[in-house]
């Protein structure tokens, strides 16, 4: 089951990640929209993701808001390597591909391989339960 819930929450992230690029690219055109695109989508997606996360995947209840931040902290970290391989295959995908929309294609290939991975890492170093 808990399997099933990370893959509809990072399908949810992911949603809310592509949907957020989506206004950037309509409302800004030039070489930096990409990078705005993704930045506001990772941010938007971060948020969403740890929420889910923290809650019905971990089970953890911060004990205060600076632990909560500490993990949120440790958890963004972590995402720093599944944030290159999701921005590399979405540059990857807007640069090789001549269509509409290759960038997304792009961007949910990386994302379904970077939370494959971020899973691995936030079980692992940031939610770990003292065993």
């Amino acid at each position: 089951m808990k399997a099933v819930n990370y893959i509809m929450f990072a399908l949810i992230a992911t949603g809310v990640n592509l949907l957020t690029q989506w206004p950037v690219f309509m409302l800004f055109d030039g070489w930096w929209a990409l990078y705005a695109a993704l930045f506001v989508g990772t941010l938007a997606g971060l948020v969403t993701k740890y929420i889910l996360d923290k809650r019905y995947i971990f089970n953890y209840q911060a004990t205060s808001k600076k632990d909560d931040l500490h993990k949120f902290g440790l958890y963004s970290l972590m995402g720093v390597l599944t944030t290159i391989i999701f921005w590399g295959t979405e540059m990857a995908f807007y640069y090789a591909f001549e269509f509409n929309g290759a960038q997304y294609v792009g961007g949910g290939l990386g994302l379904m391989v970077g939370y494959i991975v971020k899973y691995l890492l936030d079980r692992k170093y940031v939610f770990k339960v003292a065993k």
